[in-house]
């Protein structure tokens, strides 16, 4: 029985794979309205998750009216359904198609950081960040990810990610096949907003509010002699692309104070938080974890 389920989970799984294919190939205008719509359909029925996302928009943003608050919600809802569709568009779409739809900000600070030696990209968790896979098609790159549940999905964003050839890293790998990609040159996708508990973390401010953040950063930094360069990847409006913008390598990094460097990583992310919004991720429970002796947030 276990089998039969695990086989119909896998059909339906390539049936889906199977529609967003053939989704990939209609316009971005069009994509991007009926990816918001279905965002914003989202965000009526999902009432558990729009809970998550009007918690971490309350902490973040105290100072917003409450209407404000709610507006960004939304707002992120609808930018969130859009981002199914730029996954489609990561994983399928030319690289002719992805040059046209995607323009380049601040390129000088990449650029520069490049010819000084390894460069590890500060890549926080916006609903278009898939689209980043543009960058691999013209350095050398390695992406380093948690592994998918679901055996097809998992085929699937290997080979997407790899089709430029970007070098493909779980994280139960560990460190080294990391270091050993920026040793050879390879510069480092790396996404280090989410909450994996207090294990090779420490608490830094987010938006003022006391978060467990991974200090990979600085170590993997130090060990390879690279300099982190915020990479912040967003939707333009109405369909029309998307904007890759890098900001100056962070300044004094690593510090070998890893509460430090955790402050500073924060401090990058903020930054582009503030700019757009309603693009950051905002449905993951950032703030799981607690300090010892802090109540939870999302009970």
């Amino acid at each position: 029985m276990a089998d039969r389920a695990g086989s119909l989970s896998q059909a339906a799984a390539r049936l889906g794979l199977g529609l967003l294919w053939f989704l990939s190939h209609a316009p971005l205008s069009w994509l991007a309205l009926v990816g918001r719509f279905l965002g914003l359909l989202l965000y009526a029925l999902h009432r558990d998750r729009r809970r998550v996302v009007e918690i971490n928009i309350a902490l973040c943003f105290p100072d917003w009216s409450k209407a404000a608050q709610r507006r960004l919600a939304r707002a992120h809802f609808a930018a969130l359904g859009q981002g199914l569709f730029d996954v489609t568009l990561a994983w399928w779409a030319s690289p002719t198609r992805l040059r046209r739809l995607v323009s380049f900000r601040g390129r000088e600070h990449y650029e520069k950081a490049l010819a000084a030696g390894p460069v590890i990209l500060l890549v926080p968790h916006f609903v278009a960040l898939e689209i980043g896979v543009l960058l691999s098609t013209e350095r050398p790159m390695a992406n380093v990810y948690r592994e998918l549940p679901n055996p097809v999905f998992e085929q699937a964003f290997r080979a997407a990610i790899g089709r430029f050839g970007a070098t493909v890293i779980t994280q139960s790998e560990g460190v080294r096949p990391v270091l050993r990609a920026l040793k050879e040159g390879r510069h480092l996708y790396y996404l280090p907003d989410q909450d994996f508990g207090e294990r090779s973390s420490v608490f830094a401010p987010f938006f003022g509010v006391p978060t467990i953040t991974l200090h990979a950063v600085g170590r993997l930094a130090r060990a390879a002699h690279a300099q982190v360069v915020p990479c912040y990847v967003w939707q333009k409006p109405a369909g029309r692309g998307y904007e890759i913008a890098f900001g100056p390598a962070l300044p004094g990094f690593p510090s070998g104070d890893v509460q430090v460097d955790a402050c500073a990583t924060n401090r990058a992310i903020e930054d582009g938080v503030r700019e757009h919004p309603e693009q950051y991720f905002w449905v993951h429970k950032r703030f799981k974890t607690r300090p010892p002796g802090a109540p939870s947030i999302y009970s």
